[in-house]
């Protein structure tokens, strides 16, 4: 076989590419001509391909007509990311963790626009929220995203963080953003229970904690999140739910690698 420079491929392919790496690259949907200059190309050189990934669902456009990535896209990244291991180890477990807390279980990986929703477990009673396998979760204002922000390095969350820091608020107040100060007590706050917590936030009536599976370098490969009524929910840290999600997370740590003593 020869050496894969010398190999032939589509160019045109390769072209269009370039142009989703740039939508992947970014949070906000992108006018064409933006989206064109980012790929290195002319607006009318970059529509035809745009056309075409519409069509079969890498692209979909918003109301303005701006572009972002599709369900085609969502498919193919949810798919590999269900073939890392971590992930594959942590839902052979949460079917039990459901079953044993009657509270809904999520995965959720890091992605590239944040905390990611890559698995879902309902109990024998769903909670009905908009919830669902890709949802993105916010840094600031989620569990999810409070235990990414509290242990994934810094630089790789700091973008997203600040940006949500200056867009969206704090509890039922959406007028006063949340401030760093708050922010990092509540990352303190988590490091020092190894769990993330929120409570009637922010979707009034559901609590919810996330747990952190490590892998064998001692990095956050996954959140293991339980949520539910609360009226019902068990959100103490050394609660019932608490203990139970502890429990799931340092199983699926120690089946990826994750030495209990370094714990």
């Amino acid at each position: 076989m020869p050496p894969e420079k010398n190999r032939r491929g589509i160019q045109s392919i390769e072209i269009g590419s370039n142009l989703l790496l740039q939508l992947a690259k970014h949070i906000r949907p992108f006018a064409l001509k933006d989206l064109a200059k980012a790929a290195g190309m002319t607006p009318g050189k970059a529509h035809p391909y745009m056309v075409s990934f519409l069509k079969v669902g890498f692209v979909r456009q918003t109301d303005a007509g701006h572009y972002e990535l599709g369900p085609l896209a969502l498919q193919l990244g949810l798919s590999r990311l269900q073939r890392i291991d971590p992930v594959k180890e942590a839902s052979q477990l949460i079917e039990n963790l459901a079953s044993e807390t009657n509270q809904s279980v999520a995965i959720a990986v890091w992605g590239n626009l944040g905390p990611t929703i890559v698995r879902l477990e309902e109990p024998i009673e769903p909670l009905h929220v908009n919830l669902r396998t890709g949802t993105v979760m916010s840094l600031a204002n989620t569990a999810t995203g409070r235990l990414f922000a509290a242990y994934m390095p810094a630089k790789m969350v700091e973008r997203l963080l600040g940006d949500e820091l200056s867009r969206f608020g704090h509890g039922n107040d959406a007028a006063a953003p949340m401030s760093r100060q708050t922010l990092e007590a509540l990352l303190a706050e988590t490091r020092k229970h190894g769990l993330s917590r929120t409570r009637g936030q922010p979707i009034p009536g559901i609590d919810a904690l996330c747990a952190p599976v490590f892998d064998a370098d001692g990095h956050i490969a996954l959140g293991i999140l339980a949520m539910g009524p609360s009226a019902t929910f068990d959100s103490n840290w050394n609660g019932n739910v608490a203990k139970a999600l502890k429990h799931c997370a340092a199983e699926v740590s120690k089946r990826i690698g994750r030495n209990a003593s370094a714990e």
